[in-house]
């Protein structure tokens, strides 16, 4: 793909044109040649866990090779629950080490290779080896597999990310499940989270200071629930109370608690805490019709019954006209036919006793 930029030349010669082109994406020609499905436990060979890929609902990723003049590329399919549980993969399986893709969206590059999440689908894109391979080229291998970004339906029903400042580089984890929370949060007592009433967390390190803490954003399906699942967390891990160094604050808003581990200090919660705010407002789905549009529809309905009424009537006014007409052919051309004796009717006698 490329950006074209049209300039026009002098008053004198505005019918000559001058075409400058652009590349902002590079146009290597990448083919898919192979698509081949394979079992859970293969994304071992790809760095991943069959543990995890499960809580994120992947059943059976696919293996794709592309092919660029003598080079060939793999890369991983695994089709998750939905959008937002392959975002939940990207940033599980994130590093320290990777690095934003320029250009494309959702999409992180290390040394080995990339991720990126599409819709349902978690990607992992291995650089191709015992092959150099430039990095214009891998990178038009991701635009070639996914475009520069995600589709603003899919895109919409990803959750915000963290607050940026203070945030460490690939700490930043989406949670769906109790085994993956263990994994990330190895000393918390994640069953307190509620992931079986459809809580979701968010989880990121940050650097205040000389302080490492981590902050948990976890959301509840309603206020009632979050209100309930913090006040377990209150009596039982002491929420907001000074213990030293094992300390945790936090405190809800709405269907949404936030948390924060290791802080330290009450300063450095406060400072954390205060990056989250939650604002709501209530906005209607459909227009209210006026009141010319609810005459209208009156009228519209009182006209739709009368024409039923006329319907109705024509069917039986034609099936009378019809019933006539036959019986006057019959005696014409049927004299014999019961059906053509107009004047004597037929009484059928059963004779039962």
């Amino acid at each position: 793909m490329a950006l074209l930029v049209v300039m026009l030349g002098l008053p004198g010669a505005l019918l000559a044109q001058t075409r400058t082109v652009i590349p902002l994406v590079p146009a290597a020609d990448w083919h898919l040649m192979v698509t081949q499905p394979l079992g859970l436990e293969a994304v071992r060979q790809w760095g991943g866990d069959p543990v995890i890929e499960r809580e994120y609902g992947v059943k059976m990723p696919v293996e794709r090779k592309y092919h660029l003049g003598e080079r060939t590329a793999d890369a991983l399919f695994e089709e998750a629950a939905d959008p937002t549980a392959a975002y939940g993969l990207l940033t599980f399986y994130q590093t320290d080490s990777m690095l934003p893709v320029k250009g494309v969206e959702l999409a992180l590059e290390g040394p080995e290779g990339a991720l990126m999440a599409r819709g349902r689908f978690f990607v992992r894109a291995a650089r191709p080896t015992g092959s150099k391979i430039s990095d214009n080229d891998f990178r038009a291998l991701l635009v070639f597999i996914g475009g520069t970004r995600p589709a603003a339906n899919d895109a919409a029903s990803l959750p915000p990310p963290l607050p940026a400042q203070g945030l460490i580089r690939g700490s930043e984890k989406y949670l769906l499940g109790l085994e993956v929370a263990r994994r990330v949060l190895p000393d918390f007592r994640t069953e307190l989270i509620g992931f079986t009433q459809g809580a979701e967390a968010h989880v990121g390190g940050y650097q205040i200071g000389s302080a490492r803490p981590k902050v948990v954003a976890i959301t509840y399906p309603t206020p009632q629930i979050a209100r309930a699942r913090f006040g377990a967390m209150e009596s039982l891990l002491g929420i907001n109370q000074d213990r030293g160094p094992d300390s945790a604050y936090g405190r809800r808003s709405g269907s949404f608690v936030f948390l924060v581990l290791d802080a330290g200090s009450v300063s450095v919660a406060g400072k954390l805490l205060n990056l989250f705010q939650v604002s709501s407002s209530v906005s209607w789905n459909e227009k209210a019709p006026d009141e010319h549009a609810f005459t209208l529809q009156v009228v519209q309905l009182v006209l739709a019954n009368l024409f039923l009424s006329f319907l109705i009537a024509g069917f039986a006014v034609g099936g009378g006209i019809i019933i006539f007409l036959s019986r006057r052919a019959a005696t014409r051309f049927f004299p014999q036919w019961t059906w053509a004796d107009t004047e004597r009717e037929t009484i059928i006698r059963l004779n039962l006793r």
